[in-house]
């Protein structure tokens, strides 16, 4: 399953809030929702999201196997 737990790590780190991204950036309000909800996001939207906060894809996502 794919985390977006670096995400928020990263958002704090940087200090850009949701309200920044969305607002300031023009980062989809329904892209920051579905990230929230551990939906699938664009390779079009990471790479944005990596030009924006100046990080790497790994910085935004993660893969963590279920377990079984």
């Amino acid at each position: 399953m794919i985390s977006y737990g670096p995400f928020y790590r990263t958002l704090l780190e940087k200090k850009i809030t949701e309200y920044n991204l969305i607002f300031k950036q023009g980062v989809d309000a329904h892209t920051i929702h579905r990230m929230k909800h551990g939906k699938a996001i664009t390779t079009t939207t990471l790479n944005t999201l990596c030009e924006i906060l100046d990080c790497r894809v790994e910085d935004i996502l993660e893969y963590v196997p279920d377990e079984e």
